[in-house]
C-alpha cells in the first residue's frame, strides 16, 4: 500500500477497534471512486477551485474502492497538501469505501459526494454552515424539496425506478426522508463516527442505512434542496443493482421490526472523549 493510503475492513465480523484522531481542519470532502481514472482530474480540479474560493480549511479524501484502472496511480501522483486517499485492497462496494473514509477523516464536518459532482456545490456550503452553527448534526441533500432543481435530462426508466424505490424506503424505513439516495450528505465528526462505525451495507443502499441510523441514534438532521447538474456518468446500473438494493432495504426493515441491536463499537486513541461525548456507549434500538 502506498504512502498516504490505508484500509479499513467492512463487515460485521471484521470491524476492528476504531482509532479516533483529533480533528485538525474544518471540512473533509470524501469522493468515493471505482475506476474513475478518466473523471477524477476534472472532479478534483473543480472541487479544489470551489473550496479555495470559499476559503475554508479543507481536505479532499478519495476513497478508492479497489479500482483496477489507473485511479490509484492518478491519485498517488497528486497526493500532498489538501489531497489524500484511502484504498480498499479489493472492490467491496460504495458503502464500504465511504465507511472507510468517514472513519479515517479528521475534519470537524465530513461530507461525501459522487465522483461526477452531480450537485451544484453551493449545497455543500449550505450544509456545512448548518452543522457548524449547530443547527443540526447531519444534513441530507434532497432532490424532492421545494427549491431543488434538475438541469439535466433524466432517463425515464431511472426517474420511475428512483420514485418507486424512494416510496418503498419511505414507507418501510426512512419516514420523512423520502430521498435517501441523493449523493450529497454531511455530518458533524461525532455523528459520522456514531453512524459509520455501525454501518454494514456494502452496496448502493448504504445511504438508506445511514438515514436509519441517524434517526435511531437521535441525531438531529435537516434536509436541504439541491440542484442536479450531472447524471450521465452515474455508476449505478438499474439492471445490476436494483434487486440487491431492494434486498438490502428489506433486511434493514426486518432488522428494525425485530428490534435488532448492535453494541456500540470500541473507540480508542486521543480525542475520542471530546468527539463522542459522555453518551458514547449508546446502543442502536
Amino acid at each position: 500500500m502506498k504512502a498516504g493510503e490505508s484500509a479499513i475492513p467492512c463487515g460485521r465480523s471484521q470491524n476492528p477497534p476504531i482509532v479516533v484522531s483529533p480533528t485538525d481542519h474544518e471540512l473533509t470532502v470524501v469522493i468515493p471512486a471505482f475506476n474513475e481514472q478518466r473523471r477524477l482530474p476534472w472532479t478534483l480540479g473543480q472541487l479544489a477551485a470551489f473550496l479555495d474560493q470559499w476559503n475554508v480549511d479543507y481536505r479532499v479524501l478519495v476513497a478508492d474502492d479497489g479500482s483496477t484502472d489507473g485511479t490509484a496511480a492518478l491519485v498517488s501522483d497528486r497526493l500532498g497538501g489538501r489531497l489524500s486517499s484511502i484504498r480498499l485492497p479489493r472492490h467491496r462496494g460504495k458503502g464500504c469505501a465511504v465507511r472507510a473514509a468517514m472513519l479515517s477523516a479528521t475534519g470537524q464536518v465530513l461530507a461525501f459526494t459522487d465522483a461526477d459532482l452531480p450537485y451544484d456545490l453551493a449545497a455543500l456550503r449550505g450544509g456545512f454552515e448548518q452543522i457548524r452553527s449547530r443547527q443540526c448534526e447531519v444534513v441530507f441533500g434532497a432532490r424532492d424539496l421545494k427549491g431543488s432543481e434538475c438541469r439535466v435530462a433524466r432517463a425515464t426508466a431511472r426517474r420511475i425506478t428512483t420514485r418507486i424505490f424512494g416510496q418503498m424506503v419511505k414507507r418501510l424505513i426512512s419516514g420523512e426522508v423520502s430521498d435517501t439516495q441523493c449523493g450529497l450528505k454531511l455530518f458533524s465528526r461525532r455523528a459520522a463516527l456514531e453512524i459509520f462505525a455501525r454501518t454494514t451495507i456494502r452496496g448502493f443502499a448504504f445511504d438508506v442505512e445511514v438515514v436509519l441510523l441517524a434517526r435511531q441514534l437521535g441525531l438531529g438532521f435537516r434536509r436541504i434542496p439541491v440542484t442536479l447538474v450531472s447524471e450521465d456518468a452515474s455508476t449505478l446500473s438499474l439492471p445490476r443493482h436494483a434487486a440487491p438494493m431492494a434486498w438490502d432495504v428489506l433486511r434493514l426493515f426486518l432488522r428494525t421490526r425485530l428490534h435488532w441491536s448492535r453494541p456500540a463499537p470500541a473507540f480508542c486513541g486521543p480525542g475520542w472523549q471530546e468527539i463522542l461525548g459522555p453518551d458514547r456507549n449508546r446502543r442502536v434500538a
